[in-house]
């Protein structure tokens, strides 16, 4: 499989060599973190001249002797150098029983610069603080960028690459089949297989069925307001017996598992945030399409994801914003910056402009305004407000 350089992700490894800290790569399944690992493995052998590195792999059998907490930590201490850089690299820690353990031994003893990665349903952002006693970074690695995938496949043409992009996603390991129903199976596979499979591990799933029903509900309303009193109302009118808490539980446990991503509202005019209702997005638009098939393609659900995500990817908390009776897709907000952005597939008939855009004037303080939309032309203002092209703002980075 061709590799490309994932430099965003490799810096933020990079800049935090030599920190006490443990760095923890989280991510949703096959999204490229092992791949990350090694890649930041290869650039501490060739520019850190005392370098001691212990790399495990769990998913290699010559470490199956390593799966108890006990020899692991054992094994690390032995490879340890005096006098040199050491640093620990594991890969699918969790596939060790009490890891958390062996870590947080090694950290204490101040003798290891210490990179792990783990299966997206055993080490959660949320567990993190409880897990490891010393201080976490975390690195959050989302799957392939439009960016990225330019890259890969070396597009110069940039509106026929987003095209592609809208139906084939970001699953890098779905690139390798030439059709298309091959990359659909190999991504269904990673949903139902790697995510949805860790999950009822994880939290011992017992009605399989409602977990299913669930996740394919939230892939066909992605970018709907929802809750779980709702979906539970919903499933219940087909004579369902489902309790809103389990249905709220269940969409913790996909969002924990990088599946799902939750957006909360918030009203702009009074700065404060909503807690009834809120929006789900895909960590990969490619799942919708592998689960539910492309009879529907539904192109601004899932262009409205795609900006979610990449929002996200590059460090922005994401809300869906409410000005009196109007929605604004989202406000996105990073440390003193804060943008508002509309999305649309279609914005030539002046009708659809109009309405678009009506949301973003009606906001009267003076922060960045945008409708990201398949114009196919250059970026220009409408009245304060920037028109661009959903390819040009996604390689806008």
């Amino acid at each position: 499989m061709k590799l490309i350089e994932r430099n965003d992700y490799l810096n933020k490894l990079i800049n935090a060599v030599g920190t006490p800290d443990i760095k923890v790569i989280t991510g949703v399944r096959r999204s490229g973190k092992s791949k990350l690992l090694e890649a930041f493995k290869g650039h501490v052998a060739e520019n850190i001249e005392n370098a001691n590195i212990i790399h495990i792999n769990f998913n290699l059998p010559e470490y199956d002797e390593l799966t108890e907490y006990r020899p692991l930590y054992d094994y690390i201490n032995a490879a340890y150098k005096e006098g040199a850089d050491n640093f620990v690299l594991i890969d699918e820690i969790q596939m060790c029983h009490g890891f958390e353990k062996a870590i947080n031994g090694l950290h204490a003893s101040e003798k290891f610069d210490i990179y792990i990665t783990g299966s997206n349903a055993f080490l959660l952002s949320s567990d993190l603080a409880t897990l490891f006693t010393g201080r976490t970074f975390e690195i959050k690695v989302y799957p392939f960028s439009f960016a990225e995938f330019v890259k890969y496949f070396g597009y110069t043409d940039l509106y026929a690459a987003f095209d592609r992009y809208i139906s084939e996603g970001g699953m890098a390991g779905s690139y390798v089949y030439k059709d298309r129903e091959a990359k659909y199976d190999y991504i269904a596979e990673v949903f139902n297989t790697l995510i949805i499979r860790d999950i009822r591990r994880k939290y011992r799933i017992r009605n399989t069925a409602l977990m299913d029903r669930l996740s394919d509900f939230l892939m066909d309303n992605i970018s709907n307001l929802t809750s779980a009193r709702s979906i539970a109302d919903t499933f219940n009118s087909h004579k369902d017996e489902i309790n809103h808490k389990t249905v709220g539980s269940y969409m913790q446990y996909l969002c924990n598992a990088f599946a799902f991503y939750k957006v909360s509202r918030y009203d702009i005019k009074g700065k404060k945030y909503l807690s009834a209702t809120e929006k789900y997005y895909l960590s990969d638009h490619s799942f919708r399409y592998a689960k539910l098939g492309t009879k529907n393609m539904d192109y601004g659900r899932v262009l409205e994801n795609i900006i979610a995500i990449e929002l996200l990817r590059r460090g922005y908390e994401v809300y869906a914003g409410v000005l009196y009776k109007k929605e604004i897709d989202f406000v996105a907000i990073r440390r003193d910056e804060k943008l508002y952005i509309q999305v649309s597939d279609n914005i030539t008939d002046d009708s659809t402009f109009q309405r678009e855009v009506s949301p973003l004037l009606s906001i009267k303080d003076a922060y960045p305004k945008m409708l990201i939309a398949r114009t196919r032309h250059d970026t220009y203002q409408y009245e304060g407000i920037r028109i661009t092209d959903f390819s040009e703002w996604l390689t806008d980075v």
